[in-house]
């Protein structure tokens, strides 16, 4: 819960100090006579929107109930792990050009690439190994339990996708770059998704 918080916190005061430096243009622009065409300054925004690296937008938490047998005519080695994992989508901002950003009588035009996984984790303080047992004849496996772990991370991989992560990320990206628009002083914004 913390590191959500410390994540949101990060990823607003991004979207903050983005916001603010557009509208502080925006108004010096305003303010300050100009005798020649208002032309925006494109890569400066672009620069600024790199900065963020990843807009994560969406999280998903899930619980996975991994089952590990290993089973030899000398005996049997089982793992059962309840897995607490964390899936997070957004946009990789770090790959918006110059030509992705375009604005046109007060309306900000934004070509981002189109959303993804970003990461996918399991939440250690929460997953725990509920069951593990070792035949008589056999040594216990440590490999075991990162096999499980491993496909642990898989199967929320999966599940995410299944749930509509992405598209739920595409959304919250739209609605996220339009209200930082709005802030700035923009009529509207346009997200666009390649």
């Amino acid at each position: 819960m913390k590191q959500k918080l410390i994540l949101v916190a990060i990823v607003v005061l991004c979207l903050a100090i983005l916001g603010f430096g557009i509208a502080g243009g925006l108004f010096l622009g305003r303010v300050l006579p100009q005798s020649r065409p208002r032309i925006a300054d494109t890569p400066a925004i672009v620069t600024q929107i790199q900065a963020l690296s990843q807009l994560v937008t969406v999280k998903y938490v899930f619980e996975k109930v991994i089952q590990l047998d290993d089973v030899k005519w000398y005996g049997q080695n089982r793992l059962l792990m309840v897995a607490h994992g964390v899936a997070k989508a957004g946009v990789d901002l770090q790959k918006v050009t110059p030509a992705d950003v375009k604005m046109r009588e007060g309306q900000l035009t934004l070509s981002l690439p189109k959303p993804q996984l970003l990461d996918v984790y399991l939440d250690e303080k929460r997953t725990e190994v509920v069951e593990r047992s070792t035949g008589i004849l056999r040594e216990f496996d440590q490999q075991m339990e990162q096999d499980a772990r491993r496909q642990a991370v898989d199967q929320i991989r999966l599940a995410a996708r299944a749930s509509g992560i992405l598209k739920d990320a595409e959304e919250r990206t739209r609605l996220q770059l339009a209200a930082l628009a709005a802030a700035a002083g923009y009529g509207a914004v346009k997200v666009e998704f390649r």
